[in-house]
């Protein structure tokens, strides 16, 4: 598990800062660096690294991942180097709440969303295409994480995260690090 990189992963608004936050407070190395901080839309931070975004033309900080956690959206793990191995936690969540949730964050950015239909459609193209191309990986192991379900039963999801990282997080401080009342987009 040491040489292998944790990646917490899915679509925007998923769930991705509080799965990095529960690993945090679990135990887990998390590299982040600080460049975007906590807002009305994410009160715990955001918990980014700034050099994931041009994992594409710059790899060479990989290794420094190695036994950490990093997050990483969705759309960018096709341009993850197959050199390494990784234990990628993919948030799942209802599609309208995560729509809703990006658009009232860029509403708060005071940028415009695009046309609901079409970032559906967008996102539903994009994890299809995710869905097979991740089967066929043999350097990704991949556990999918039910947000509504993570939030509604932190103790049984964090120890099913803590069994998939071979018990390397403590799970109970990984549950205590839930906040339901953090889920303000529900379907």
């Amino acid at each position: 598990m040491n040489d292998e990189i944790i990646i917490v992963s899915g679509l925007p608004r998923s769930g991705t800062s509080l799965m990095m936050q529960m690993l945090a407070a679990g135990g887990i190395d998390v590299l982040t660096d600080g460049e975007r901080s906590a807002d009305i839309d994410n009160p715990r931070g955001y918990l980014e690294f700034e050099r994931v975004k041009k994992i594409k033309q710059d790899a060479s900080w990989l290794p420094t991942a190695r036994g950490k956690a990093v997050k990483m959206i969705s759309q960018l793990l096709f341009d993850l180097p197959a050199t390494e191995s990784y234990r990628v936690l993919f948030m799942e969540r209802n599609l309208e709440e995560i729509l809703e949730s990006q658009e009232k964050m860029l509403a708060n950015l005071g940028r415009l969303a695009v046309p609901r239909d079409k970032m559906r459609s967008a996102f539903e193209s994009h994890l299809q295409r995710l869905d097979e191309w991740l089967s066929k990986q043999s350097s990704f192991a991949t556990l999918r994480i039910d947000y509504p379900s993570l939030v509604a039963h932190a103790r049984e999801e964090a120890a099913r995260v803590n069994q998939f990282l071979s018990g390397r997080a403590d799970a109970n401080e990984m549950a205590m690090a839930v906040d339901p009342s953090l889920y303000r987009n529900r379907r």
